[in-house]
């Protein structure tokens, strides 16, 4: 099963990916894309720490999650990936289009095949006003595309709305 939760900020998205990834009762392992760039990014990053149980597995991934992915693949396991807007970050920040364009395809093509459960937590981005700056226009267009192909790979969308969760596919 493949599940993209999709929502703004603060919108529950990560707490709801949680709680589907423990009621499967099956391994979970956790694998982020943040890091900590400044004190408040840290802060981010500890309270998610805090708020994750303790005997999952973590395991950080900034810039190859589709080859992460395929290492950790194993029946009767979860992978939840929290978040893939800060993976496209991360991308971003090389600024290198052909390793964006890479790992982007290669993600495409590892995630029909996992045996895992894969939970992907990710930011709606496209929702608001069109950004001032060129880099900022490229983020959310690079985004939108990113989303749209998920959604199509994925068998459950979900969209989260101040904690609501609202079934999208």
């Amino acid at each position: 099963m493949k599940h993209l939760i999709l929502g703004g900020a603060r919108s529950g998205k990560s707490g709801y990916a949680q709680q589907l990834a423990e009621h499967t009762k099956q391994e979970v392992i956790y694998v982020a894309t943040a890091t900590a760039g400044d004190e408040e990014m840290r802060l981010r990053i500890q309270k998610h720490q805090q708020q994750r149980p303790a005997h999952w597995q973590l395991i950080e991934e900034q810039i190859h999650l589709a080859d992460r992915l395929l290492h950790l693949d194993a029946v009767n396991r979860v992978i939840l990936v929290d978040c893939l807007t800060l993976w496209l970050s991360n991308l971003l920040g090389q600024n290198n289009q052909q390793l964006l364009n890479a790992e982007c395809e290669k993600l495409f093509g590892v995630i029909p095949g996992l045996q895992s459960t894969l939970i992907m937590v990710s930011n709606e981005v496209g929702q608001g006003i069109v950004p001032m700056n060129e880099l900022a226009r490229r983020f959310v267009d690079e985004a939108g595309w990113l989303h749209q192909r998920l959604a199509g790979m994925c068998d459950k969308v979900t969209f989260m709305v101040a904690g609501l969760p609202q079934p999208i596919k």
